[in-house]
């Protein structure tokens, strides 16, 4: 099956760190990243799509963090 991850954080290293374990753990990068102002905080916030094929049968009950 293949897993699909949306991330997301503020505009920071916190949000590299994010991307590179799940890169680490295995998971793809699906599409370029996104950006966009979050005018309630004041900041700018980042998105980053991942996949994985794995074995098994999807459930919506998969915790995909922890594949």
């Amino acid at each position: 099956m293949k897993l699909y991850r949306f991330l997301s954080d503020d505009d920071t290293s916190a949000f590299c760190h994010k991307v590179t374990a799940a890169l680490n753990k295995g998971w793809e990068l699906h599409g370029g990243p996104t950006y966009a102002f979050d005018g309630a905080n004041g900041v700018m916030r980042c998105g980053q799509a991942v996949v994985k094929e794995v074995q098994g049968t999807y459930t919506p009950d998969i915790k995909l963090s922890d594949h």
